[in-house]
């Protein structure tokens, strides 16, 4: 029972902690050897489990106001209104582990309270860039590149020539098109193209891509 206690409070201590880190640290303290296997049932027994730490987006209380000031003022738009909407964004799918198989002790219940996340901004490691849009009832088709994404690229390949402009041209004036305040797609160039081809870009909160539903469909491409 004392073996199982002592468990509990160092891994809560120390939540990034190795089952061979959590081993010595028992020997040490109490000095009681407990196999792996024992170690891990003594921490179930107490709702324990080793798990992946969440990604998230570390946010100011500035960011936090903005991204509600952005909900309330859209809770009430209609359906007509997000039809005409193109969510975009692209994403990174790397081709290594960005959490480098980190694990963290918490109990059922409290994957997304603090202690269990991890917070950053960007994740390193090579991969490929893949950029798609989403409308209600369409898509656009997925580009991939390899290439780091500047306004070049993304005015060339993504808005001018490839999809988004087509999308303009079939829907008229109520276009809505929705893309987040990474550099690229706040360049000059890219402003240029928006402006000659008259589309109408939504406002955007920074650090916001869970208020964007396409990162349903990167969860669902196993990002």
């Amino acid at each position: 029972m004392r073996t199982g206690i002592y468990l509990g409070v160092t891994a809560k201590r120390n939540r990034r902690s190795k089952a061979s880190d959590l081993s010595r640290q028992l020997s040490s303290g109490t000095g009681a050897t407990v196999s792996r296997q024992t170690m891990y049932r003594r921490l179930g027994h107490i709702d324990l489990y080793a798990r992946r730490p969440v990604r998230c987006v570390p946010l100011s209380a500035t960011h936090c106001h903005l991204r509600l000031t952005w909900c309330r003022e859209h809770a009430l738009w209609t359906p007509q209104q997000w039809s005409c909407l193109m969510f975009s964004d692209e994403s990174r799918f790397s081709l290594q582990s960005d959490s480098r198989r980190t694990l963290i002790w918490r109990v059922p219940g409290t994957r997304y309270h603090q202690e269990n996340t991890i917070e950053r901004h960007r994740y390193g490691g090579s991969g490929w860039l893949v950029w798609g849009g989403i409308i209600l009832g369409s898509r656009t088709d997925l580009h991939v590149k390899s290439a780091t994404m500047t306004g070049h690229i993304y005015r060339r390949d993504f808005i001018l020539e490839q999809h988004v402009c087509l999308f303009r041209g079939a829907m008229g004036a109520e276009f809505l098109f929705m893309d987040d305040n990474a550099r690229p797609h706040r360049s000059n160039i890219v402003d240029k193209c928006l402006q000659l081809e008259d589309i109408t870009s939504m406002d955007w909160s920074a650090y916001s891509p869970d208020l964007n539903p396409i990162e349903h469909v990167w969860d669902m491409l196993g990002r």
